[in-house]
């Protein structure tokens, strides 16, 4: 009985990662494309990333389809690795440009000044890379898509 729960052919490991990724990553979307959650919205963005991290329009444009309609594809199932291999490549991006100069660990105390290290991205990152190896489940619009 133990053996059908825990089972990972049963492929309910994928749901309970895609809901949280999903929900993180379309909350990370709309905040560029849309300035919800406090967000700076899209035009404000576009100049962040360029000016702040070098980043040209092109890249931004897609880090933002990444994330908002890559979080919708990771929540719903659809696509599904291919939204996790934009949102692997983001987090990958993150770690290098932005947080791996302030270590590993968070920024607990919200020190001034000092950003937030990469264990998040990693967490991140390996919820992304499992869902890109082992698709989206059993409860994914993939399955009846593709007939998968």
């Amino acid at each position: 009985m133990a053996k059908g729960i825990f089972d990972a052919t049963n492929l309910l490991a994928p749901l309970m990662i895609r809901i949280p990724l999903g929900l993180i990553f379309m909350a990370h979307g709309s905040q560029k494309l849309l300035g919800l959650f406090g967000g700076q919205g899209l035009t404000a963005t576009f100049r962040s990333f360029e000016d702040k991290m070098g980043i040209p329009p092109i890249f931004t444009l897609l880090v933002i389809i990444a994330e908002f309609g890559g979080g919708f594809g990771i929540l719903t199932g659809f696509l599904t690795r291919l939204s996790a291999t934009g949102i692997a490549a983001i987090m990958l991006v993150a770690i290098y440009k932005v947080h791996l100069v302030h270590g590993f660990f968070l920024n607990i105390s919200c020190v001034a000044g000092r950003g937030h290290g990469i264990e998040y991205n990693i967490a991140l990152l390996g919820m992304a890379l499992y869902l890109l190896i082992a698709g989206g489940g059993r409860w994914c619009l993939d399955r009846l898509v593709f007939r998968s």
